[in-house]
């Protein structure tokens, strides 16, 4: 396959960057922004076999530079609240509530007595061949990402503190009782136990795990029993105030709060400083909650159910009546934690099973989770876009991804990231401009820039600017505009608070942000036949390089990340006569999309 390069890009065509001030001021105007877009850049129409310099207004040193720093991802937002959006109460059936048990003796325990796990599943599903990779590096594994702080450690104030006894309680309006909320009490304590890992003080470190294990013990204490699974209760009464059917009276169950459970249980078995006797309970205990994801809604209670389609479903909100619920998609995925890790410890094909049937299900449903250009959709039944899940979405597809080594979910991150980005940019972010006319706006939001549902990011204000050369500013936010693309909020100088749109080459964030590494590496194939421009960067933008390729047939190259580079997704190449270089996704094929 012959592969045509195009020469480096006349630098005498470009003007350094020297600062610049605005030159004058147009008549304000409307209407969507102008100028080629991101993907247009290098396809404008070509005369006499020569394509527009698209560095015609813009140094080529500054549009090809990556300045150290700039790169950044965005934090990973608090852990969401199932109780979000809901009203508790106290237990209107007070009587219902499961008494404390005790744990299951030394002779259960040796006989294998506390749960039955049987040979086979009880029922069928689709599944699609998803594997688990159990070669994951330690801080790519399940909650890793979520340590507890040390000042989190002994929470004694709010609606989620400790109790005597150091169990993470709920305490409604920060009231003087606490209520059995599993989903946080499991959080906090794989938290502790993520921490416990990387602790180097003896006395933070057995603190970390006197409080992991005193989430364990509760669960277990509080646990109902039922068709040999074991359920953890809420004990107090909830209703979502939107989704329809999320209406409970305690004691109510939670297919989210089952899986996490497993993941709890497993990590606790699997540290050294737990006894025998611990870990052998911690191990029986991962056995009767995995046990409840084999527990159809043919009895009460049930968190799992397979519907008319023949899709597993893990139930965060089961409803009242049988194989009806929610379908929460981020309450599935963490469940769907706890059957990764129980099978890394055990090699059970029963959860592998289960783990294949759940991913599929994601899979095949992934298009109704997504909200194209917006904020995916909460769940299934009521598909109510969710501002405050988004980014958890694109975090747990990325953990799937890496979980299984399939490019469905990595792809999957990426329309997400693409739809709604994370509107973070670190303190000293720049957006460069081209010399010309620039339309910036001014939309109704947030203080700080942010979306406000009421407010809608209604426009304002719209004005043309124009600049003589080249020049920048910074930048505080960059996100996607309500029902338009994605724009830059300038954060300093004449126009500190208007809006720019991201049009590169005309107007750029400059440096590498939203990166995402892939495990496995993904495969990008360029198009026979088709001309694509591949860059190499450089911190100070001198030592750059610009290749046009194209090959007669179709030729692939591998990449281990993606990432917004100068304000165009990217990919960058790891082997090959191209290694180092990007290549703008949308003008390659990325695993056959």
């Amino acid at each position: 396959m012959a592969e045509q390069i195009r020469p480096e890009v006349d630098r005498r065509n470009f003007m350094r960057l020297a600062g610049g001030t605005a030159a004058g001021l147009a008549v304000a105007g409307g209407g969507a922004l102008s100028g080629l877009t991101a993907a247009e850049a290098f396809a404008a129409p070509v005369s006499a076999g020569v394509r527009p310099d698209p560095f015609a207004r813009i140094p080529q040193s500054l549009a090809l530079r990556l300045p150290r720093g700039a790169g950044n991802d965005a934090p990973l937002p608090p852990l969401p609240d199932p109780l979000e959006g809901g009203v508790v109460s106290p237990p209107s059936r007070p009587r219902s509530i499961p008494k404390p048990r005790t744990a299951p003796s030394p002779d259960q325990l040796r006989t294998g007595a506390t749960a039955d796990l049987p040979e086979t599943l009880p029922f069928t599903f689709n599944t699609s061949g998803y594997t688990i990779a159990t070669d994951l590096p330690e801080h790519l594994r399940p909650w890793r990402d979520r340590p507890t702080r040390w000042e989190n450690v002994s929470p004694s104030t709010g609606p989620y503190r400790l109790n005597s006894e150091g169990v993470y309680l709920y305490y409604p309006n920060g009231g003087s009782v606490g209520y059995e909320h599993p989903v946080g009490q499991i959080q906090f304590g794989l938290g502790c136990i993520t921490s416990y890992r990387t602790e180097t003080d003896a006395e933070r470190k057995a603190l970390f795990l006197t409080r992991a294990k005193a989430q364990a013990n509760r669960l277990i204490e509080r646990r109902v029993e039922s068709r040999g699974a074991w359920y953890f209760p809420y004990t107090f009464d909830f209703r979502h105030a939107v989704h329809t059917g999320v209406d409970y009276q305690a004691p109510w169950y939670s297919g989210m709060a089952q899986g996490e459970a497993i993941s709890l249980f497993i990590q606790l078995s699997q540290l050294d400083a737990v006894t025998t006797e611990e870990r052998t309970l911690y191990q029986a205990a991962a056995d009767g909650a995995l046990l409840s994801l084999m527990r159809a809604e043919d009895g009460s209670p049930w968190v799992v159910n397979v519907d008319r389609s023949g899709y597993y479903w893990i139930q965060e909100y089961p409803f009242a009546e049988p194989g009806t619920g929610d379908f929460t998609y981020n309450g599935m995925i963490f469940a769907m934690f706890g059957l990764w890790d129980y099978y890394v410890a055990t090699g059970s094909p029963l959860a592998a099973q289960l783990y294949d049937g759940a991913c599929t299900t994601i899979a095949r449903f992934f298009p109704l989770l997504r909200n194209i250009r917006w904020f995916s959709y909460y769940c299934q039944q009521h598909r109510i876009p969710a501002p405050t899940y988004h980014q958890h979405h694109i975090n747990l597809f990325r953990q799937l991804h890496w979980q299984t080594g399939s490019p469905d979910f990595a792809y999957h991150q990426d329309k997400l990231t693409d739809d709604y980005p994370s509107p973070y940019v670190k303190a000293g972010s720049t957006i460069a401009f081209a010399a010309g006319t620039h339309t910036l706006y001014r939309y109704d939001t947030a203080a700080d820039g942010s979306w406000v549902s009421s407010k809608g990011d209604a426009e304002l204000e719209v004005k043309k600017v124009t600049f003589s050369r080249a020049t920048q500013a910074p930048a505080s936010m960059r996100r996607r505009i309500q029902g338009r693309g994605i724009y830059y909020r300038i954060d300093a100088g004449a126009y500190e608070g208007w809006w720019v749109g991201e049009v590169w080459p005309n107007s750029f964030l400059l440096g590498q942000f939203l990166t995402t590494v892939y495990r496995p590496q993904r495969t990008l194939t360029f198009p026979a036949g088709k001309s694509v421009d591949v860059y190499r960067f450089t911190e100070d933008g001198t030592a750059t390089s610009i290749r046009t390729v194209q090959f007669a047939n179709d030729s692939n190259a591998p990449f281990d990340r993606r990432a917004v580079v100068n304000g165009r997704p990217m990919c960058q190449i790891t082997a090959g006569a191209l290694t180092g270089y990007w290549a703008v996704d949308g003008h390659v094929i990325t695993d056959g999309h």
